[in-house]
């Protein structure tokens, strides 16, 4: 049931989000591989309306939370507040307790705010005021963030950038994309348009998790995957901190994009194909994604294929 909804669904997919078939495929992969997801681009590209609808193809419970400058972290996570009638402190969980977060404009928050994500992505807890609060599991963050150089941004620290599985670059549509988005109708305002859209939901979505974790991958693919890592790291200064969280996370997200291919068993070019959006946002320095799919291009080069 799950491969015929999800034919369906990329069938369906350019009627409400026209040419971004492989960004949305990344980004379902990264959720199946229990993984946060950071979409990047300039304000109006589809980045929000790519992430409404990864969430409802899912079925997890969504938070949408719009960052800005003045959020505090006690809006996103809660706290607590004296009740009169109880005498006494009760706490209110704020809108990160919930199975998937939206963080849309992550940057546009305070670093303050933005490091009150730290811990939930990482640990799938909280703490306020010296009380640990479990999350839900599963919990995921799908995060969209503006360039740097527009106002009212705040760079993501890089202990932040490496919680995030996957980094996904909305690209300008084609002429003729964009000859296709002028006569789509607008289903922001519609609640039915984006319904008309297959649900995988909660169950399946589930069943797809396990099976990636039952996904084969040889001894030579995993070298590849060392080899990959360890070439960007020699060739580019700002990847030689790439943490062993990358590498891992390439495997991961590897097995999920083989669920998505029907395969039980990782290839080099899903390897490939996941490489660059596993390192782009991990590689700091003010350096874009587009110069970091070059340089991945030259690691391709160097490190022969199983």
């Amino acid at each position: 049931m799950s491969s015929e909804s999800i034919d369906k669904f990329f069938e369906m997919l350019d009627g409400h989000l026209v040419g971004r078939k492989s960004e949305v495929k990344l980004g379902l992969a990264c959720l199946i591989a229990n993984g946060h997801l950071l979409i990047e681009d300039v304000p109006g590209m589809g980045k929000t309306t790519m992430a409404k609808i990864l969430a409802k193809f899912i079925g997890l419970e969504l938070n949408r939370v719009q960052f800005t400058y003045d959020l505090l972290p006690s809006d996103l996570l809660g706290g607590n507040i004296y009740i009169p009638s109880d005498q006494g402190f009760r706490f209110f969980k704020g809108p990160l307790f919930t199975e998937l977060l939206l963080a849309d404009e992550l940057n546009r928050g305070s670093p303050k705010t933005q490091s009150a994500l730290l811990e939930a992505m990482e640990e799938k807890s909280v703490s306020i005021e010296g009380e640990t609060h479990q999350l839900p599991r599963p919990f995921l963050v799908l995060a969209t963030q503006n360039p740097l150089d527009h106002i009212g941004t705040n760079p993501l620290p890089e202990s932040q950038l490496d919680r995030f599985t996957l980094s996904l670059n909305l690209k300008f549509p084609s002429r003729s994309e964009e000859a296709s988005i002028l006569m789509l109708e607008d289903f922001k305002g519609e609640s039915g348009q984006l319904n008309q859209l297959p649900s995988l939901g909660k169950d399946e979505f589930f069943n797809l998790q396990k099976k990636a974790l039952e996904v084969t991958c040889t001894s030579k693919v995993q070298g590849y995957i060392l080899d990959l890592i360890g070439e960007i790291r020699l060739v580019n200064e700002h990847a030689k901190y790439l943490s062993p969280r990358a590498t891992k996370d390439l495997l991961r997200v590897s097995r999920a994009l083989a669920v998505l291919d029907k395969r039980d068993f990782v290839i080099p070019d899903d390897v490939k194909t996941i490489f660059p959006h596993v390192v782009a946002h991990r590689i700091q320095a003010g350096r874009g994604l587009k110069i970091t799919i070059e340089e991945t291009k030259q690691v391709f080069e160097s490190v022969s294929i199983p």
